[in-house]
């Protein structure tokens, strides 16, 4: 692919909508025609990302918006997912391992860690109001 190509995807902070997510995500990324190892890859990032907005953004109230915005280009996709919720404090700490601010529940405090295990990059900016967290994923 030597154009770019762009989709954009607005969602309800709903778990049911999580696993619609990553699917989309995932056909989108068959462009470029990744190993299904790194559509899997891609997929749980996405999940994990998605998990995060609905559990600490919206603390799971079930209400709110989840923005994806994708980029194809070449041989890499570049995902964004936005909430529009109570922030991160502290990044740096919510990106350690075991770090969460959900005490009760089945929370492990991985979800930075395995998207960074199943990306090529992760930056993660947030305030109150907005965070976004953009996955970069490279196809060799």
């Amino acid at each position: 692919m030597s154009e770019t190509n762009s989709m954009k995807l607005i969602l309800e902070a709903k778990s049911q909508n999580e696993s619609f997510a990553r699917s989309v995500v995932a056909a989108f990324f068959v462009q470029i025609n990744p190993t299904l190892e790194q559509v899997e890859d891609v997929k749980t990032a996405v999940s994990e990302a998605v998990t995060n907005c609905i559990v600490h953004a919206y603390e799971g109230a079930q209400q709110g918006k989840i923005e994806i915005s994708c980029e194809l280009n070449a041989n890499t996709l570049q995902v964004e997912i936005s909430d529009f919720g109570k922030g991160i404090d502290n990044v740096e700490q919510a990106m350690k391992p075991f770090f969460t601010t959900v005490s009760t529940g089945e929370r492990s405090g991985m979800g930075f860690t395995v998207m960074q295990a199943f990306c090529d990059s992760v930056e993660v900016s947030s305030k109150q109001g907005l965070t976004t967290v953009k996955l970069t994923k490279k196809v060799a």
